[in-house]
């Protein structure tokens, strides 16, 4: 299940990019940074999904390279991440946004409401399993209330909300999905996850993929949001034992731009193997991201460690110049 999410995420990510062989301008140029500096957010997804996912996230932020996190607002930890950046508001936190709950055991329903939003609802009244049975059932309009829902209980708990992305990729399964996801992020002013560079990892895993919302590109960047020039998210299919060394090598590989590096860090509880077999590979994304090698080699390399608070500054002052 977990390598044919991660090949659809891949291919709906890849939507997205653009595939040119021109000298343009990165992104990270655009916001102000220098041609050859490469530029790298290390993010950490499915923050609230569980208490073992929130330990992670705090621990690679808070002793690790951990740049930014997104929060999955439907689960039942939320509150527990709620009260931590009351007291840590300066993390860059991010909206997972969520639209399905693909656990056998430990499973979560929309903050809609089943009657607001049928078709994201499955026989256990909970959201679907898949990207696939949402794309199916939901309709545009239930999957911006169900977007909406979201940003809005994070308001009301004081989340901060410094960007928005796709939990499975699921607002890039299909063109109308990711049409209300960028109409909500314009609208609030709230970057989201696009991107427009050079996108050499994302690009990797599937070439061919068709091109449909490159369109979206120019006009996420002219309505005032950044883009950033790649994505990796190769983590998640990584040997345990093998992540660290993985992950330096990737960091010594990397081209100038902004790149966002995807981890699910966990440090997990008893009964976090309960939830999901990947507890082990999401203990070695904690441990890579506080890894001292790995700290030594973005020093080396002069890697400069961003968040998405910054690229929003970065993008604002970007416009008054244009």
């Amino acid at each position: 299940m977990i390598k044919h999410r991660l090949t659809l995420f891949s291919i709906l990510l890849a939507l997205l990019f653009p595939q040119t062989g021109r000298a343009e301008k990165t992104f990270a140029e655009r916001l102000g940074w220098k041609p050859k500096d490469i530029v790298v957010i290390l993010h950490v997804d499915d923050v609230g999904m569980s208490h073992s996912s929130n330990l992670g996230a705090i621990e690679t932020v808070e002793k690790g390279v951990a740049t930014s996190w997104s929060v999955m607002m439907p689960c039942p930890w939320v509150p527990e991440i709620a009260r931590y950046l009351k007291a840590h508001p300066d993390v860059d936190s991010g909206l997972h946004l969520t639209l399905t709950s693909e656990w056998a055991l430990y499973r979560w329903p929309p903050l809609s409401g089943k009657p607001k939003v049928p078709g994201l609802v499955d026989t256990e009244g909970c959201m679907w399993r898949s990207v696939e049975l949402t794309a199916t059932h939901a309709t545009p309009d239930e999957i911006e209330s169900e977007i909406r829902a979201q940003v809005d209980r994070a308001t009301q708990l004081g989340i901060p909300i410094t960007h928005l992305d796709s939990h499975m990729g699921t607002l890039f399964a299909r063109p109308d999905y990711f049409e209300r996801f960028a109409k909500v992020g314009m609208e609030k002013g709230i970057p989201i996850l696009a991107i427009g560079g050079h996108a050499t990892h994302a690009l990797r895993e599937n070439p061919e993929a068709s091109s449909t919302l490159r369109p979206w590109i120019p006009k996420i960047w002219n309505g005032g949001l950044p883009v950033i020039d790649d994505l990796h998210t190769d983590s998640y299919t990584w040997k345990p034992e093998e992540k660290t060394e993985k992950f330096i090598t990737a960091l010594k590989e990397l081209k100038p731009g902004v790149t966002e590096f995807l981890f699910h860090a966990s440090i997990p509880t008893e009964d976090f193997p309960l939830i999901t077999s990947s507890s082990q590979s999401r203990l070695a994304d904690a441990r890579a991201l506080t890894d001292p090698n790995v700290k030594n080699v973005i020093k080396e390399r002069g890697i400069i460690l961003t968040t998405w608070k910054e690229l929003k500054e970065r993008r604002q002052k970007a416009a008054a110049l244009e």
